[in-house]
């Protein structure tokens, strides 16, 4: 791995400048196709571009292509023409080649397919294009080894031979019956200690895991984690092989997933990065920004029907910071705890009820110890006249409103992941506006009502 420090950077862009292609192809000759896009990343598009066209190897090219950010790649490929690209997706596997067609537009892509020289790559492609991206068939690709269960062991070994040719890894040999049904999988050791076996089905590992292509992503990550696989096979819906998907695949899956619910729970309403235009950024996070104004209105009208009571004890509006950031801390701990078990596949929505229980004993303990603290706070600190209403005002509010926050924050992203909305949404700027505006309430009555009794 290459790490470029400031001065690799200037002296690379001083090479581009100064159009020195010898010395700058040198530069990236022996670089890792990550490594280029890593050191794409610190030069504009046209030095980005210059560089890229130095590069010799072709395939190498078409990893780069692959290693670059969704973004950077786009700006590259609005430089090439249909028949460039197509040239590219030659190289590429099937699984790269759909991610790199499903970003074009449109009107783009059937253009591009046409001049895909390999005519068996391209119908793959167009089978694979079919398939929702979120799902196993929007993952996998077709590039595997696949033998008949009938095959002698050495039958076996010429035909492993012969498909390997074509694939740049080969992870499982997979076994097939007649109809192209999964069988097993044929592991390597079997292959050394039996060499003269009469067909491979006495002798291969039968029922392999595997997922159906309209698994969604989640599902085939926490079974690629459960079970320690290296690769998957994909099958239809009546159990035929029709591809396979590989850790790589899934790790990029799980750290695009993770990225964006990432910025989900921050608030950002679209998928951006540092690098992005001050329009784009903009765009993504002014809508929450906008929705915590509204919250912010909404509680200093609740704020100016509660004025007189404040300007009675002014003691009660000290508190009013503590009352909604509790609220909305123990929200965002509540949801965080159930978008996680959802995640990694160990909370079931069918367990919602298990859970809201679990939430609510974990809730009622936090509020008695909370509540606790705050009310000997405030009792021992505050005059004698004020006191009790303050001290009983704040602590039974605290304890509502954390009772009250860690249901919400536990029904939310259960809700959410019923109606097939994000659930990453709930441990955002949602939970935290809910949470001010209800404790707000919740607050505001308990201390009239504590008014009312101690005067």
């Amino acid at each position: 791995m290459k790490d470029f420090t400031e001065t690799d950077i200037e002296r690379i862009e001083q090479l581009i400048e100064n159009q020195d292609r010898d010395a700058a192809q040198n530069e990236v000759k022996e670089l890792h196709a990550a490594d280029i896009a890593e050191l794409f990343q610190s030069l504009n598009l046209r030095q980005a571009e210059w560089l890229f066209n130095l590069i010799e190897d072709n395939e190498k090219k078409a990893d780069v292509l692959m290693e670059l950010d969704e973004d950077d790649r786009k700006k590259v490929l609005e430089g090439m023409d249909p028949e460039q690209i197509g040239h590219f997706i030659d190289l590429l596997d099937t699984d790269d080649a759909v991610d790199l067609i499903q970003e074009l537009d449109e009107e783009d892509r059937d253009e591009v397919i046409q001049h895909i020289d390999d005519v068996e790559q391209a119908g793959d492609i167009v089978d694979l294009l079919q398939y929702d991206e979120d799902t196993a068939g929007g993952l996998m690709g077709t590039e595997m080894i696949v033998v008949n269960e009938n095959l002698s062991m050495p039958d076996c070994l010429r035909e492993m031979r012969r498909q390997a040719e074509d694939l740049d890894d080969i992870y499982y040999v997979y076994v097939v019956d007649d109809d192209n049904r999964l069988r097993g999988v044929l592991p390597l050791k079997k292959m050394i200690t039996h060499p003269s076996v009469s067909k491979i089905k006495h002798v291969m590992e039968e029922l392999p895991v595997s997922v159906r292509t309209d698994t969604p992503i989640d599902e085939v990550a926490i079974d690629f984690e459960k079970y320690d696989l290296v690769a998957m096979p994909v099958v239809d819906s009546i159990g035929r092989l029709v591809g396979q998907i590989t850790v790589d695949d899934v790790m990029d899956e799980v750290r695009e997933q993770s990225e964006r619910d990432y910025q989900l729970a921050s608030g950002i309403s679209s998928d951006v990065d540092a690098s992005d235009s001050v329009f784009a950024q903009t765009k993504a996070r002014i809508p929450w920004l906008l929705i915590g104004i509204i919250g912010g209105i909404v509680n200093s009208l609740i704020l100016g029907g509660f004025e007189a009571q404040i300007a009675a004890v002014t003691a009660l509006a000290i508190f009013i910071p503590l009352i909604g950031g509790t609220g909305g801390n123990v929200g965002v701990q509540a949801s965080a705890i159930v978008v996680q078990g959802l995640a990694n596949g160990r909370l079931d929505i069918k367990n919602a009820t298990t859970q809201i229980g679990r939430e609510f004993l974990v809730a009622m303990m936090n509020a008695v110890v909370i509540s606790g603290v705050v009310f000997l706070y405030i009792f021992f600190t505050q005059p004698a006249g004020v006191k009790y209403t303050v001290s009983f005002a704040v602590a039974a509010s605290l304890f509502a409103v954390v009772i009250f926050a860690t249901v919400f924050g536990t029904l939310v992203p259960l809700t959410l992941e019923r109606l097939k909305i994000n659930p990453a949404l709930a441990t955002g700027p949602f939970i935290q506006i809910t949470n001010d505006v209800v404790g707000l309430l919740i607050y505001v009555g308990m201390s009239t009502w504590m008014l009312s009794v101690f005067g």
